[in-house]
């Protein structure tokens, strides 16, 4: 039984089809990434679950219950979903116990205290129960903004970029703490992002959006080690990207033939290389290098990783700039030749299509 399902749902805005036909089920105690550029849909699909937006086309169940289908319509407080918001909407005039309690409406004055402080003990807050929203930080409000969803033990939760607003060190802090309490909770939980890297982080399963529909769906591991297309092979990060032409089931790169399943002798396509597939030996002082050559245009130690800029000999004659990326600290001198090889479990090879994504 899904706690929470999507079923061919599609919303538009005026003529702009902002979802379009997507199905999508999370399980208790799963969480489901929406992943995607900005515009793609993924809000809209979150604000349409939670009943904040009025299902125009298909349906959605809750706990195999129907909350909305065109015919039947749950009011968002009764479908028990817990709402996180990019900006917490937290209550100025109310201390922290007192928001988190705003959302045990219905229960004794006994109940809501103990309820909120149970939450607020969960995601660690307990000692601020009696202060204000406009004396925590932003990491702080953050979790009142957590506990104050996860206090009337919802089914799903609902998450919408609830870390975009804090700097980079405390996001991931945030985040890893926002995880194991989710964990924990037993809800099923949608969480909205842009950011590859959060999505990866936090999912169980990632479903890229890509102009209103599901690009991929599947574990992170999946959608970065298997894209279905350039679109999701280059969403997760920087690629090096070749043109080439498919002949006789293969394409020609520098770093030799890569299969190209499925398509036709003459297809243009684009190869897509992750920068950490491509790895540099030194040239032996007598004999042959190990791999193609390449000259070093420039490297830069990145903290963990080191990122080399490479100008590599293509069979056209022009040159191609490449980007290998090395654990750890490795600086090669400037215009130094390398020998490069190649991880092929990490090339991808696709029919040419659109633009980059944008995110």
């Amino acid at each position: 039984m899904s706690a929470l399902a999507f079923e061919r749902v599609s919303h538009a805005y005026g003529q702009v089809l902002a979802v379009d036909d997507i199905s999508l089920s999370i399980e208790r105690e799963e969480l489901v990434c929406l992943l995607g550029p900005s515009g793609c849909g993924k809000t809209t699909a979150l604000r349409v679950a939670a009943g904040l937006e009025p299902l125009q086309q298909g349906r959605i169940m809750m706990n195999d219950r129907i909350v909305a289908d065109g015919m039947v319509d749950v009011p968002p407080e009764q479908r028990s979903v817990g709402l996180v918001f990019q900006d917490y909407a937290l209550f100025p005039h109310l201390s922290v116990t007192e928001n988190v309690a705003f959302g045990l409406a219905g229960r004794g004055a006994a109940e809501r205290k103990a309820g909120a402080l149970a939450a607020l003990t969960q995601v660690g807050m307990r000692e601020y129960a009696t202060a204000y929203p406009h004396l925590l930080s932003g990491g702080q409000q953050q979790r009142v903004a957590l506990a104050r969803a996860l206090a009337p033990k919802p089914s799903v939760m609902l998450l919408d970029e609830p870390f975009s607003g804090l700097d980079r060190q405390l996001r991931n802090q945030v985040r890893d703490e926002a995880l194991h309490v989710l964990k924990e909770s037993g809800a099923a939980t949608l969480m909205v992002t842009h950011d590859p890297e959060e999505a990866m982080f936090m999912a169980d399963r990632v479903a890229l959006m890509r102009d209103g529909r599901i690009a991929q769906v599947g574990p992170p591991s999946e959608l970065y080690l298997a894209p279905k297309d350039a679109f999701v092979a280059g969403f997760f990060g920087e690629v090096n990207r070749i043109d080439g032409t498919v002949d006789g089931g293969q394409v020609a790169t520098p770093f030799g033939a890569l299969e190209a399943k499925g398509l036709a002798s003459g297809t243009p396509v684009e190869v897509l290389i992750r920068p950490e597939a491509l790895r540099l030996e030194a040239i032996p002082a007598a004999g042959h290098p190990g791999g193609a050559v390449a000259r070093v245009l420039a490297a830069r130690m990145l903290g963990r990783s080191s990122l080399i800029h490479l100008s590599v000999a293509a069979a056209n004659g022009h040159d191609l700039h490449l980007h290998a990326r090395i654990p750890g600290r490795y600086l090669p001198a400037e215009a130094a030749e390398m020998s490069v090889s190649l991880d092929r479990s990490q090339a991808f090879v696709f029919a040419a299509a659109g633009p980059t994504p944008d995110h």
